[in-house]
């Protein structure tokens, strides 16, 4: 087959998707993206690239709609010389959220396209208007249903979508429902396994040595901030330093950030440490950044209690990870998570907006060596239930083949 992926950031949602079609003998893949250094063996790389400018006298609620538009009309740009080379793509694969995928069909009548859909925006009842600390005024509900003009139109234009949970599937109208296939995402479960052995060696990382006998408290999140309950989280912070003075805590993420609205100036990272001057022990409490693969990995199997917290929001990739190796997960008890984990089966759920609760479950993990191995052992044996990376392919497969019409495969 001849497939033409289409993603703003090479690879995207389809890493995995694409290692699998390119070791299948006669697909040819191509992928048009902005210009980044990813490879991927197998894929020919197509790059556009926005054309730089303002939006001076854009209304704010039309920005993100004028920059899909821009995007639409590159990707249809390169698709085109693509298409004038001789290239005629059997399916077109991409994510709506960016709006590339807006303008393919003009450039391929006939090809089907199925995109990714990934969160529909609410003015309140989900994660605007989640936390109480951080109101949302009236005036900025029209910008938030403005957010959904691509998501919107991708609909209209009557192609295919997939949306990896069902909490994301059900932020859509219920009229877009039938439109979208659930496709729960897997995990590479040999890459992601767990490593009794590395808890009796130490393990250097963020400029610090976590020792065999101290116990390590990890939080993993793209960027430090609200939506992943990172000010919540630093809260519970003395009292878990307090109860424990064997506790070493090492968070990763950025300073920048990756969803809501940024602060007026500086980073949440350094709006914490000052709240919270004088009740955390800088030696014990490690800010790692943003860290290769490898690091991630070490740190999670290394890790007596991870805590994975968010907003009414797109799960990160790395909770199915933390899963799939067997970590003792403190998860916040919003639905995202709630998809993912059980209390006291396959995790423990603590309420996402009471630090003392966050503590509280961090220090029963720490402190019930039984309740700890035996939600390790559970969450593995879920992950490999749910989360296999094979049984997802296949049914990406199924998926890509029913919309292309080819049928099912054997």
């Amino acid at each position: 087959m001849r497939y033409l992926f289409v993603h703003q950031n090479f690879p995207g949602q389809f890493l995995h998707l694409l290692r699998h079609l390119g070791q299948e003998p006669g697909n040819e893949i191509v992928f048009i993206s902005e210009p980044n250094d990813n490879q991927v063996p197998g894929v020919r790389r197509v790059a556009y690239r926005l054309p730089r400018g303002g939006v001076d006298g854009v209304h704010p609620g039309a920005r993100e709609f004028d920059l899909a538009l821009m995007r639409a009309e590159c990707v249809a740009r390169a698709a085109a010389s693509l298409r004038d080379l001789g290239y005629r793509p059997d399916i077109v694969i991409g994510h709506h959220g960016w709006g590339e995928l807006l303008n393919l069909g003009d450039v391929f009548p006939g090809v089907p396209v199925l995109g990714y859909f990934e969160f529909f925006y609410h003015a309140e009842a989900l994660d605007v208007g989640f936390d109480p600390e951080f109101p949302s005024p009236e005036s900025l509900r029209p910008i938030i249903r403005a957010k959904n003009a691509v998501n919107l139109q991708a609909l209209a234009l009557g192609g295919h979508g997939h949306t990896p949970t069902r909490f994301q599937w059900m932020t859509y109208p219920d009229w877009a429902w039938q439109r979208i296939a659930l496709l729960p995402e897997g995990v590479d479960l040999a890459a992601c396994s767990p490593d009794p052995s590395a808890f009796q060696q130490p393990l250097p990382v963020a400029g610090t040595v976590i020792a065999p006998h101290d116990r390590l408290v990890t939080y993993v999140a793209r960027d430090l901030e609200p939506y992943r309950g990172f000010h919540v989280f630093m809260r519970a912070l003395p009292r878990i330093l307090a109860a424990r003075p064997d506790v070493r805590v090492v968070l990763v993420g950025g300073d920048g950030v990756s969803y809501g609205a940024k602060q007026p100036q500086g980073a949440w990272r350094a709006r914490m440490l000052a709240e919270l001057a004088g009740r955390i022990d800088p030696d014990r409490v490690h800010f790692a950044g943003r860290v290769d693969y490898e690091t991630f990995r070490a740190l999670l199997r290394r890790s007596d209690a991870h805590v994975y917290l968010t907003y009414p929001f797109v799960a990160s990739w790395s909770l199915r990870e933390a899963m799939a190796m067997g970590c003792a997960i403190v998860g916040s008890d919003t639905m995202p998570v709630r998809e993912f984990l059980t209390d006291r089966r396959t995790g423990r759920l603590v309420p996402f907006l009471d630090p003392d609760g966050i503590a509280e479950g961090v220090l029963e993990v720490l402190e019930d060596t039984r309740l700890s191995t035996r939600l390790r052992r559970a969450v593995r044996r879920q992950a490999e239930r749910t989360l296999d990376m094979a049984d997802y392919m296949a049914r990406y497969r199924d998926l890509i083949d029913r919309v292309a019409g080819r049928g099912a495969r054997k």
